[in-house]
């Protein structure tokens, strides 16, 4: 089933049914734009057979960032670069999509004091995010066509695709939800206000890229927070997104407040007999795909081909959707074309800072917080590695991969403002 290719509705199809899911790079230069880096990462990753492969975080918007390092495309300066990105993935044998994204309130004060949300709701978290500013009209306006603009400049560098970040908490995801959108306009309220700014994005971006090129959104199935973007009303955006000419839904749920697709993973506990509950959002995605016109793609915890074959197979979902794994073993797509691989390994539950109230299950939030960034830190320092054209180093102390990758955003964002400000 793996190796099948599927015909999107636009007309475009993909070699197979595996999909490199994004991951923040945080490889951009001072400038924000793409890097030799970004070459040799991504060469390592098409030369794995995947059919697609998504970046991390393209921003729409250089006054706002997930974090130092993203690479943002707002107008035609990185051009060639973004050129040089494309052209070395399809030389290796994959198609390059890029994840367009805007961080709202999930913008950390390195990068600004004062992020843009569509309620001033601050996200608490070891004090790294500021007070957000409430989009006004114009902002909400300015949003929409910088999304149609970041589309059509990465159309024309050559990018295979775009999918938008309508997921994890970030901007389009906060005007979904209840919790993080309190406004009384027509921008929230009632479920069809706080899901009008992503119908429209999907829409100019439409408009932008014409009828023929591959729009992919990524959708919560669940926030799994009280208050926040529920499975119903994600069901209700997909109804409504069918009908707005989308070619690929992924579906994946979590916030910052919480990552569901953080949480440790023990691999003895995957049995052949429930191979279905091995992929966390699964029965999630059930309840979508039972509504959807597009094919989806389910995102978060496959980790055997037999439960890959099965989900597709039994009709749960189109695509597969893998991240971490490639920062592991970068090779295991085509290991798994050849029937010479079958298991991923699953490093989740050996990275924590400690156990009970240490871990990431703690009732503190800060340590919860801060095992969270254990793990982002520790996946970054591979990214990292295959980057500089070395290999993965599994033996890497979690606590180290932390420290390091504090330091390393917090040199980037000072450089970075250096740099803004000379």
């Amino acid at each position: 089933m793996i190796e099948q290719s599927l015909t999107l509705p636009c007309g475009h199809t993909v070699a197979n049914r595996l999909c490199k899911a994004a991951m923040t790079e945080g490889l951009a230069d001072v400038r924000d734009q793409p890097t030799p880096a970004h070459q040799r990462l991504y060469t390592t990753w098409a030369r794995g057979g995947a059919a697609i492969l998504l970046t991390g975080n393209i921003m729409i918007d250089r006054r706002y960032l997930e974090r130092s390092g993203n690479v943002v495309v707002e107008d035609d300066s990185g051009l060639s670069q973004l050129r040089a990105w494309a052209q070395t993935v399809h030389q290796a044998g994959s198609e390059l999509w890029a994840q367009i994204s805007h961080p709202g309130r999930q913008c950390p004060r390195l990068v600004n004091l004062t992020p843009l949300a569509p309620s001033e709701v601050q996200l608490d978290m070891v004090g790294n995010f500021g007070r957000p500013r409430v989009a006004t009209e114009a902002d909400i306006v300015d949003i929409v066509q910088r999304f149609a603009t970041t589309a059509a400049l990465l159309q024309q560098a050559g990018f295979d695709g775009v999918q938008v970040h309508a997921a994890h908490g970030y901007l389009l995801s906060q005007f979904l939800s209840g919790r993080t959108n309190q406004r009384q306009d027509q921008w929230g309220g009632s479920l069809a206000n706080r899901a009008r700014l992503l119908l429209d994005v999907v829409r100019a971006v439409r408009e932008r890229v014409g009828l023929h090129y591959p729009i992919s959104v990524k959708l919560n199935s669940s926030d799994f927070v009280k208050g926040g973007f529920t499975l119903d009303e994600s069901v209700q955006v997909v109804q409504w997104l069918n009908d707005a000419g989308i070619d690929l839904l992924e579906v994946s749920g979590g916030t910052y407040e919480q990552l569901e697709f953080f949480r440790p993973q023990n691999a003895s506990e995957v049995r052949d007999s429930t191979r279905e509950r091995e992929v966390m959002f699964l029965e999630y995605a059930k309840s979508i795909k039972a509504v959807a016109r597009m094919p989806i793609m389910v995102t978060g915890g496959f980790r055997t081909l037999p439960g890959m074959e099965a989900a597709l197979a039994a009709g749960h979902t189109d695509m597969i959707g893998l991240a971490r794994p490639f920062c592991l073993e970068p090779d295991f797509p085509a290991r798994m074309l050849a029937d010479q691989m079958d298991r991923l390994p699953v490093s989740e539950d050996q990275l924590v800072l400690g156990r009970g109230y240490w871990g990431p299950n703690s009732p503190s939030n800060t340590w919860r917080s801060l095992n969270n960034l254990c793990q982002a830190g520790w996946y970054y320092r591979q990214i990292e590695l295959m980057a500089a054209g070395e290999s993965p180093q599994t033996t890497l102390s979690p606590w180290w991969a932390m420290l390091a990758h504090l330091g390393k955003d917090m040199g980037r964002a000072i450089l970075r403002k250096v740099v803004a400000g000379a």
